[in-house]
């Protein structure tokens, strides 16, 4: 039985990579990536507040980047070294806290 540290094979990664809206592959890690765009500064950092507490309650924290109305997102499981259903599930979650904003 597969665990949710487990990396990710190409078909699952694939198929995880169709369901979720903008995100792609990383270049030069095994990682994915999304660059969010909100209306403003307040909208983008209301969206880093909700995903913190999602982050925390799962013990795996996003890698980021943000300026002003953009949030740059980069998962990835350090512990396994890639992409794992850990990095699906708070990706899907980003997803739908980004859909509320």
């Amino acid at each position: 039985m597969s665990s949710e540290n487990d990396l990710l094979s190409a078909a699952e990664r694939k198929a995880a990579l169709a369901r979720l809206d903008g995100w792609s592959e990383s270049e030069g890690r095994d990682a994915i990536t999304k660059r969010f765009r909100f209306t403003d500064f307040s909208e983008s950092f209301g969206f880093m507040a909700r995903v913190a507490l999602v982050s925390e309650k799962s013990d795996h924290h996003p890698e980021w980047f943000n300026v002003y109305n953009k949030v740059d997102v980069t998962l990835s499981t350090h512990e396994a070294g890639g992409v794992t259903r850990k990095d699906i599930a708070l990706a899907e979650a980003m997803e739908a806290i980004a859909a509320t904003a």
